[in-house]
């Protein structure tokens, strides 16, 4: 630390000004470059302390020279006898300068926290393992991202996942070593790279190049450790004991009575471990990193809320490992390879709730649950001259999201995942039967434990091929490049035991009177479905000033999405994607940046869309009579079909779901344009003393076009009627969703009448409701210091997001149907939808860093306070409800003004109360304190560290989420039960206690 706090401003300004002369390098998603100038001819040799790989660039007529595409890590620069030493980091350019009457030794402008980077044009936040170990933070991705300006915590019924810019959860992208490990079925999930062996993590919350895409919030790009000349050894263990973890808050409804009995929740302990070993092979051209480490989570028990059917007691083994190798074939050509794990086995036993978690009530079985997998990619390297380099890469990665069950009674329910299939085990039972609520008629029962039971093949794969120019050009620096992506997903899902039986009261008359009645439906989906999507881009980032660099891109993405069958109901050509930036040494020495940069960012469609919305599905409901019911599975038996009466037919098949393949050509509106999202950034950033700097940028994100799903089928049976066609909505041909821009036009491909054949129908863009829209607007104030023994990086962001689509997801409801949430199924959906959304935090303040006392003591903070998110108020629509969505408005009768549950921007819609989306209040603020005290004994030469985290300190319990329903089904009030009741709370304090020594 002493030895980076040598530089001085005047030295530092010098050696960036004279560089920034020069042409700056193109930016990588798994490398950095150094950059500079020289006084006099000849060549500048880059010398990668760790492995010895060593470059020599010529020094140019003009005394530029640069070093591209290099591993991150230390290096040595040397020219004409004089050497520096620097730092290289993700993405970053380093500037050094070999002038006269410079006599600065070192430089290393990438210190404990980012400094002024007059080569970028993003808003990026880089932080380090070392950095990452000295603050107490949660040891995941997650956590490290929610440091960066301008992230939120998303709703807990995704992960509490990190929505970047007012986006939702679902719209991030993230790499590792320049592969891409999104879980592209519903972009919920990621590859957990083992956490000890991150190197870096990069956090982009806007601005990023063309070279990224696929993403509308934020992208995560992480560089794993790697192996170097010096053999590097060592171990960790993380431990924190269930016994010293706060307290969650029990639960009462709104007339007092107890809901959720947290103070049975007893999350377990959690112990992590972990060995790791790096070194060379052969000394100078290969070299290895390897990990391998443990982790166990056991769950003493999870309670849940009184109206829940189940407790739930989990483990979690995660065995996972990683390895690094990296070839330097030649100075020129290198070649590396990673690999690594995040297979973990879960398993749930499941027992009846009784009494809103007081207890554990009878054992009902329990869940196999196999996730993760592995992922391996292999990217190459080339030099090929002083001005181009090449790169390629390939990757390929597996993660399953298979489970089965074991019930109480040890049946085995499991489903193949083919629609019609086996599936084995009992099902669902339910019995509404007059007397069985009372106890006056016993009920019947079945071992339901799971619900939607998935296929035991669930699995995703992923392929991707890409290959990245770099061309250096006279003052300008050109990057173009291709990205492939194919990936595919294997998916279903089934009611446990293949059906859902409902007991009902016996027959009344006839001649099946006197006999029982029961209802049964099944539901299936299951199919392999995949999505491809290929890019390429082309950037330049051109000096035109010693003190202005501008920055253009263009990128054009393809996305094609296809079904059960192998077939395409869905391709995007050639999104056009523009970006364009500038970055202004306002003073001329380096100490003053203003930048700017505006634009246009894409998203695919998810595999999971094809699964339910263009595969073969299977909703269908029958009548039976029944003689008899089987004591093991609960079951009815001496089965005899009756008249269905809902459609007066023997089968009558729910959203006509038929379980069989949908016609391609249905799916979709032919008129479908891509989604896409503007961005625009302005902001400086200044250095005010030699230790710290800050500045402000402006952000707005605005939604131009999105891709949902509108399943209204009341304009196709008016154009029936208006053409004399017989409507028969219950045909196979005849689709209820449809995807279409939210705001256009539609022209679907229907069979309006059964007889085989598509009619296109046009629906007017005011007949399927209004255009999504979803707004951004932010202030972000960020600083950044670094002294002797002490540093800290804090921001404060102002923001508001409002409109009336989330986006991918909805947090309203925990949907995670991403893209094809219900927002825009039918216009009576929309109506009072527009307002605050639910990643709405108006302030979010964060400061962390670290205080070393001495050699062996330090101490870390970690501080967030922000705003709570806004509340609604859902209900029924009334009597204008078409789409018998129930209790999923924004309409809601149930409020009272003087208790504050009513908006007073409410209004009234045929009988009905519209309140508002987001102007029922909000949750109170989150405020919570981290801290975290290292320990080095002198003994250990300062490589053992024993270390204890101390999470929220004052085991503050904000409500972070709460019970929106302000009606039931039917209309009914719920302002005296669970109206506004909490549903979710800040995490209770945890302490950690870890120990680390490497040899």
């Amino acid at each position: 630390m002493q030895a980076r706090n040598k530089l001085k401003r005047s030295a530092l300004a010098l050696a960036i000004s004279i560089a920034t002369a020069s042409p700056l390098y193109a930016q990588s998603n798994s490398q950095g470059y150094i950059f500079g100038q020289a006084s006099g001819s000849g060549s500048v040799l880059v010398e990668n302390l760790g492995t010895g790989q060593k470059r020599e660039v010529g020094v140019d007529a003009d005394g530029n020279f640069r070093a591209s595409a290099l591993p991150t890590g230390r290096y040595r620069v040397t020219f004409n006898g004089k050497s520096k030493e620097v730092t290289v980091n993700v993405g970053s350019g380093t500037p050094v300068a070999f002038s006269e009457g410079t006599t600065l030794e070192t430089i290393d402008v990438i210190g404990q926290v980012n400094p002024i980077d007059l080569s970028s044009v993003e808003s990026t936040t880089i932080l380090s393992a070392e950095q990452i170990e000295k603050i107490p933070v949660p040891r995941n991705i997650t956590s490290v991202a929610l440091l960066a300006p301008g992230t939120v915590r998303g709703d807990a019924a995704f992960g509490n996942l990190a929505s970047f810019g007012g986006a939702s959860v679902a719209e991030n992208a993230f790499f590792v070593n320049g592969f891409n490990i999104t879980n592209s079925f519903n972009n919920l999930n990621f590859g957990q790279v083992p956490f000890q062996a991150i190197a870096e993590q990069q956090v982009k919350t806007g601005g990023y190049g063309a070279e990224f895409g696929r993403a509308t919030g934020g992208v995560i790009n992480l560089v794993t450790r790697r192996g170097s000349n010096e053999f590097e050894a060592g171990g960790s263990v993380f431990y924190t004991p269930d016994s010293l973890r706060g307290n969650t808050p029990d639960v009462y409804d709104n007339s007092g009575a107890l809901i959720a009995d947290n103070s049975q929740n007893t999350p377990g302990d959690g112990l992590t471990a972990a060995l790791w070993a790096s070194g060379a092979l052969v000394q100078d051209r290969l070299f290895a990193y390897a990990l391998v480490e443990f982790g166990k989570f056991d769950d003493g028990g999870t309670p849940n809320p009184v109206g829940v059917a189940f407790n739930t007691i989990d483990r979690n083994e995660a065995p996972t490992w990683l390895t690094k190798f990296d070839w330097n074939i030649s100075d020129n050509h290198l070649l590396e390879m990673t690999a690594f794990s995040d297979s973990n086995e879960i398993e749930n036993d499941v027992y009846a709730n009784i009494g809103g978690g007081a207890s554990n009530g009878a054992y009902k079985g329990r869940v196999f649950t196999e996730a993760g997998g592995e992922s391996y990619s292999f990217k190459y390297t080339g030099y090929l001259t002083d001005n181009f380099t090449l790169s390629a890469l390939y990757g390929h990665g597996e993660n399953s999201r298979g489970n089965y069950g074991i019930a109480a009674n040890g049946l085995r329910q499991e489903y193949s995942g083919n629609v019609g299939g086996n599936v084995s085990g009992c099902p669902i039972i339910a019995d509404i039967r007059t007397g069985v609520n009372n106890g006056t008629v016993p009920a019947i029962t079945g071992c339901n434990f799971i619900g939607l039971l998935g296929s035991k093949d669930a699995s995703d794969e992923r392929d991707q091929f890409r290959v990245d120019a770099e061309w250096i050009m006279g003052d300008h620096a050109v990057r173009f490049g291709v990205d492939i992506d194919q990936f595919n997903s294997v998916a279903g899902q089934t009611s446990e035991g293949g059906a859902t039986w409902r007991y009902q009261n016996p027959l009344t008359s006839g001649p099946l009177a006197g006999l029982g009645r029961v209802r049964k439906r099944v539901f299936q989906t299951g199919a392999e479905v995949a999505v491809d999507s290929e890019a390429f881009y082309i950037e330049d980032r051109f000096q035109v000033s010693d003190n202005l660099m501008v920055y253009g891109g263009l990128r054009w993405d393809t996305f094609e999405n296809f079904n059960g069958n192998g077939e395409a109901f869905v391709k995007i050509d050639n999104q056009f994607g523009p970006r364009f930036g500038f970055s202004w040494d306002a003073k001329g020495d380096s100490t003053f940046k203003v930048f700017g940069n505006a634009g246009r960012y894409a998203l695919p469609l998810t595999a999971t869309v094809a699964v339910r919305g263009a595969s073969a599905s299977l909703f269908a409901e029958e009548f039976y009579t029944y003689t008899g019911v089987d004591p093991v599975t609960g079951a009815p038996t001496g089965l005899t079909r009756v008249v269905n009466p809902n459609c007066n037919c023997d089968t009558r098949f729910l959203n006509n779901e038929f379980g069989v393949l949908k016609d391609p050509g249905s799916i979709a509106s032919e008129n479908l344009e891509p989604m896409y999202q503007d961005e625009y950034i302005l902001g400086f950033q200044t250095q005010f003393t030699d230790q710290l700097s800050g500045g402000v940028r402006g952000i707005y994100r605005d939604l131009k076009r999105a891709i949902d799903d509108q399943c209204d089928y009341h304009p196709i049976a008016e154009y029936a009627e208006e053409n004399n066609l017989e409507f028969n909505p219950y045909n196979p041909g005849f689709a209820f969703c449809h995807l279409y821009n939210p705001g256009s036009d539609g022209i679907f491909n229907v069979d309006v009448d059964g007889n085989g054949t598509f009619e296109q129908i046009t629906v007017d863009a005011d007949v399927l409701g209004p255009k999504a829209k979803r707004s951004y607007s932010a202030v972000e104030l960020f600083t950044e210091g670094n002294w002797d023994n002490f540093f800290l990086q804090g921001s404060w962001t102002i923001a508001h997001s409002y409109g009336n689509t989330e986006g991918g997801v909805k947090s309203d409801n925990g949907q995670a149907d991403t893209g094809t949430t219900q927002d825009f199924d039918y216009p009576d959906l929309t109506i009072g939808s527009y307002g605050d959304l639910p990643n709405d935090r108006r302030h979010s303040l964060k400061l962390f860093g670290n205080y070393a006392f001495n050699d062996q003591w330090s101490m870390g903070a970690n501080v967030l306070v922000q705003s709570g998110r806004p509340r609604n108020c859902i209900g029924i629509l009334g009597s204008s409800d078409r789409s018998n969505y129930g209790n999923s408005y924004f309409s809601c009768d149930a409020g009272q003004p003087e208790n504050g549950t009513t908006s007073p921007n409410s209004t009234s819609d045929n009988g009905s109360t519209v309140v508002p989306r987001g102007s029922v209040g909000r949750n109170p603020w989150e405020r919570q304190l981290d801290l975290s005290i290292a320990y080095r004994p002198s003994i250990g030469d300062g490589k053992l560290v024993f270390k204890g985290d101390v999470f929220n300190v004052f085991d503050a319990s904000a409500v972070t989420d709460v019970n929106e329903l302000g009606e039931d089904g039917q209309g009914r009030p719920l302002t005296t039960t669970t109206y506004l009741t909490a549903t979710a709370f800040q995490a209770p304090r945890t302490v950690r206690f870890s120990v680390q020594y490497d040899f």
